[in-house]
């Protein structure tokens, strides 16, 4: 069936993104990254669970990580408009099949 499952995260507005696999493939902490991105510990810990932050606290993940700001829709996917994870079952929620 094209049954799509929404993980709790995403159904209470949370989107997946990619900043702590990003974050721990470079070997950082959250407290490594929140310093050199120049934001708050407690703002790197609450974008890696899913919320959504402003556009110049993700350039300055980005830019942390060594990444381009045009990368970001490979990292924050916009909210809408998430690429499937791997495994995950693609299609339509509201498929009949």
């Amino acid at each position: 069936m094209g049954d799509r499952r929404v993980n709790n995260d995403e159904a209470n507005g949370h989107f997946t993104n990619r900043v702590r696999e990003l974050r721990e493939n470079r070997l950082m902490t959250q407290a490594q990254l929140a310093r050199k991105a120049k934001v708050a510990l407690r703002t790197i810990h609450s974008v890696e669970k899913g919320m959504n932050c402003r556009m110049d606290t993700k350039r300055k993940i980005l830019l942390a990580l060594g990444l381009r700001f045009e990368d970001k829709d490979q990292v924050f996917p916009p909210k809408h408009r998430r690429e499937p994870l791997p495994g995950e079952p693609t299609g339509s929620p509201f498929s009949t099949h």
